[in-house]
């Protein structure tokens, strides 16, 4: 069973969706290689990151070059600081190869042995710890640079065949030559690594201050071989006969030396050598080198030994000096250039990485705005097409007085740029569309409003032709021309549940109301009595329900249309069951029929629109029963389904308890649409036996007698008449007319008497139907048009007397033989309407 909307719970259309964030999803499959089919917030980051990663690249590259740079000037000042180590080891082997000279001068010319390498040893231990230390400060820097490497590992190597050579010193077992080159390649192995520096290109002061040190230790180196040459030849007691030769060679280059330093050094550096050269302890070295010089074809002289050592120590010694403090200045200057590069690269480095953040924060802060707006728009365009557009075109369709005012809600995007001004158009859009709505919504009210007025005057004209037809039926006695005014009288029903059906589709309430709770059987044979084959209608089982006056007329609309839909589509020899039980405290009803049925898919969109009420269009006018049913079941709460039978279709209704009452206590009358069912029982009756008859009259004449009127004051009943069995619908839903008493919207009774009506004039106090929970009075629809209508009726009404009995005998024998005559027809079928077509209550779904 299905259940419709519930529209005092505010349930809405199922088939509008209210979800806003729905994925839009293109028509097309999004390629990961066509630009156009990107994300926005992909095209925004590939425009942001490709320049920024440009610039990384580039700021990389730079960085990396200042980074190569700091690092070839850290390693080259720690080449150069390691200056002072290699000095002071090449110092401490230039003592021991000196002393080493002379200690085999003196050996050659038979000196102690022990004594030579008791005086050694201090030199070598002194020589020995100075490599010791120079191998321990280079061990940072023994993956600096591979040049450096290499030339370390070659001066440890000259060292190492120093060490080994130093055992050959006493016995003497060598000569001179051979042990003394020993230390000239150590020496020279260690003033090559002192040379090794390099700063790099673009580096000449850095170049020169390398230059000037080394150039220094190599006079320095000079000024030690002459030494080594003069202590040993003082020693040995003269000279050798290729001593000579290699002084002059070595003074030459001593010189030579001398004369680099001097170009390369600074100044500053000059003059302390300057100050050096003259000062007494260098004077006196310097003298006594100069009587070894050979002058005028005389042979040199023989120094003193101790004399000599002890000169040219302290001239060493001034010369070591002057070698670090020229030293120092390298070494200040390389450390000064490393810093500088460095500070330099830190600024760069900070810079670019300054840079870097600061595009990186500005791109993304662009980019959140864009993506930001962005999701706002989209935001706003899926809340516009899938909320506030369909709820103001849901608002304007169910809108039954004026037009209410729409707001559009402004642009949620306020920015400048072309995001903004799409979120305008958007908004301008939306307001077009409102614009669009409304002037529909007026139009619709406007043609809703010819539909009532129209509906109106044909339900006044139908009402007065009722009336007409009244005055006709209780006028006529002939039983074949009765029977024509009932059939005219039934259709002119049907013409008046056509106009209500018009003010169903113009979205507007019936005018037929009662201010008392009906029996469900009653309402169940009113529906009956308002389609065109009510004989085939079997109503079974009723439960003991009643319904709430105000939704009797709707209730009884809903059932007729479900009736007619039930007997205009099935074989016109089969019967509409109609049955009425409580099921879990709700009534329901079950209309059953034995017809064409239906497809599974026609079934689901039948229900489909019965739980949604559609809109009013074209199609809904092509198919008004089913659009009736489904408005008026919204409109009470009905829930309505259609469902499959074994042969046909059944169509349930559940009732809500809201329109459940307690039994009346007054008995009022009937509505006209219970007439001409209860004529038709008649004229079923009049065809059968006595008994049959006898037992029937009661059922029909109760079953009339408890409808309310509306437009009787409240309390006011209608007393139960000790009249015959009514045979014609007329009798029986005229009790009343005898009475006086108000009628109803169904009340077209004529007067009983002669008399005489009032003026044609409307009231000018309203009719009221009593007041209802508020105390407020309750307004009869029409009562002022049946005043206005009463106008057209003749002034004086027409005298009627009353039958004589045996004329009354006459006609139920006439009516008697015509039954019988009927009977004996052959002919006993029903045509059957053509399949699909239409009828004034609908159409089979």
């Amino acid at each position: 069973m299905a259940a419709g909307p519930d529209p005092a719970n505010g349930a809405v259309s199922n088939h509008r969706r209210r979800r806003f964030d729905v994925r839009v999803v293109p028509h097309r499959r999004r390629s990961p290689f066509r630009l156009r089919d990107w994300r926005m917030s992909t095209k925004l980051a590939t425009v942001l990151v490709v320049p920024s990663m440009a610039f990384l690249l580039l700021a990389g590259v730079q960085t990396s070059t200042l980074v190569g740079r700091t690092t070839a000037l850290n390693d080259f000042s720690s080449q150069v600081g390691i200056g002072r180590q290699i000095t002071a080891a090449v110092h401490q082997l230039q003592q021991e190869r000196d002393r080493s000279a002379g200690e085999l001068g003196e050996l050659r010319k038979g000196g102690d042995r022990q004594t030579a390498a008791n005086d050694l040893k201090p030199l070598q231990a002194a020589t020995d710890k100075a490599i010791v230390d120079l191998s321990r400060a280079a061990e940072p820097l023994a993956d600096a640079d591979a040049s450096w490497r290499v030339a370390f590992s070659e001066a440890l190597e000259a060292y190492d065949q120093v060490v080994d050579i130093r055992a050959a010193i006493p016995p003497a077992v060598l000569s001179s030559e051979t042990i003394l080159g020993n230390y000239h390649r150590a020496v020279g192995a260690l003033l090559d690594l002192l040379a090794e520096p390099t700063p790099g290109q673009n580096r000449p002061a850095l170049n020169d201050a390398v230059l000037r040190y080394v150039q220094l230790a190599r006079v320095k180196e000079l000024s030690s071989r002459v030494r080594a040459q003069l202590y040993a030849a003082s020693r040995a007691g003269a000279y050798g006969t290729e001593d000579r030769v290699i002084l002059a060679d070595l003074r030459g280059q001593q010189l030579t030396a001398l004369g680099a330093f001097r170009v390369a050094a600074t100044s500053e550096q000059i003059r302390r050598y300057d100050e050096t050269s003259v000062s007494p302890m260098f004077l006196v070295a310097t003298d006594l080198e100069e009587r070894s010089l050979s002058s005028g074809g005389a042979s040199p002289q023989v120094l003193p030994s101790e004399q000599w050592w002890s000169a040219s120590q302290q001239r060493q010694e001034l010369l070591r000096q002057l070698e670090a403090g020229v030293l120092d200045d390298a070494v200040r200057l390389a450390e000064e250039a490393s810093d500088n590069q460095l500070r330099t690269t830190l600024l760069v480095v900070g810079g670019v990485v300054t840079v870097l953040l600061a595009a990186l924060l500005i791109s993304l802060l662009i980019g959140r705005s864009v993506a930001r707006s962005m999701r706002m728009l989209r935001s706003q365009a899926l809340r516009i097409a899938q909320v506030e557009l369909p709820d103001a075109l849901d608002r304007l369709k169910t809108v039954t007085g004026g037009v209410p005012r729409i707001e559009v809600a402004p642009a949620v995007v306020r920015s400048l740029d072309e995001i903004g001004e799409l979120a305008e158009a958007f908004v301008a859009v939306h307001r077009s569309a409102v614009t669009v709505a409304v002037e529909q919504a007026l139009m619709r009210r406007n043609v809703n409003a010819m539909f009532v007025n129209l509906a109106r005057r044909s339900q006044v004209l139908v009402e007065r032709q009722l009336e007409l037809l009244d005055d006709l039926e209780r006028e006529e006695s002939d039983p074949d021309q009765l029977e024509n005014l009932f059939k005219l009288d039934h259709l002119a029903a049907r013409m008046r549940r056509n106009d209500e059906s018009l003010l169903v589709l113009a979205g507007t309430d019936s005018t037929r109301r009662w201010n008392r709770p009906v029996g469900l059987g009653a309402v169940l044979l009113a529906a009956a009595a308002e389609i065109e084959q009510y004989q085939r209608v079997r109503i079974e089982s009723v439960a003991d329900v009643h319904v709430v006056g105000h939704a009797v007329g709707e209730l009884v609309h809903l059932l007729a249309e479900l009736l007619e839909n039930a007997t205009a589509f099935s074989r016109p020899d089969t019967v509409v069951v109609v049955t009425a039980r409580v099921e879990a405290g709700a009534p329901l009803i079950e209309i059953v029929d034995r017809g064409l049925g239906m497809s599974p898919a026609a079934l689901v969109q039948a229900n489909e629109v019965l739980a949604s009420p559609p809109a009013a269009d074209v199609a809904a006018v092509e198919r008004m029963g089913l659009f009736v049913v489904s408005h008026l079941a919204a409109r009470l709460g009905v829930r309505v389904r259609l469902d499959g039978g074994e042969d046909g279709l059944v169509a349930r209704l559940a009732l809500p308890a809201v329109l459940l009452a307690a039994a009346g206590s007054v008995e009022l009358d009937a509505p006209p649409s219970a007439r001409m069912l209860a004529a038709s029982a008649a004229r079923g009756v009049a065809g059968q036996s006595g008994a049959a008859r006898q037992a029937a009259a009661p059922m029909l004449g109760g079953a009339v007698r408890d409808l309310p009127v509306a437009g009787r004051p409240p309390g006011v009943g209608v007393p139960r008449q000790g009249r015959p069995v009514p045979v014609r619908a007329e009798d029986v839903l005229t009790p009343a007319a005898a009475r006086g008493g108000g009628g109803g919207w169904y009340s077209r009774q004529g007067p009983t008497a002669p008399v005489v009506p009032a003026a044609a004039a409307p009231p000018t106090i309203p009719v009221t139907a009593g007041t209802n929970e508020r105390g407020l009075p309750v307004r009869v629809p029409m009562a002022q048009l049946s005043a206005v209508t009463r106008s057209a009726q003749p002034m004086t009404a027409p005298t009627r007397t009353d039958p004589d009995p045996e004329a009354v005998g006459g006609m139920l024998s006439r009516l008697y033989s015509g039954v019988r005559r009927a009977e004996a027809e052959d002919t006993t079928e029903i045509p059957v309407p053509p399949s699909g077509g239409h009828d004034e209550g609908g159409r089979r779904q």
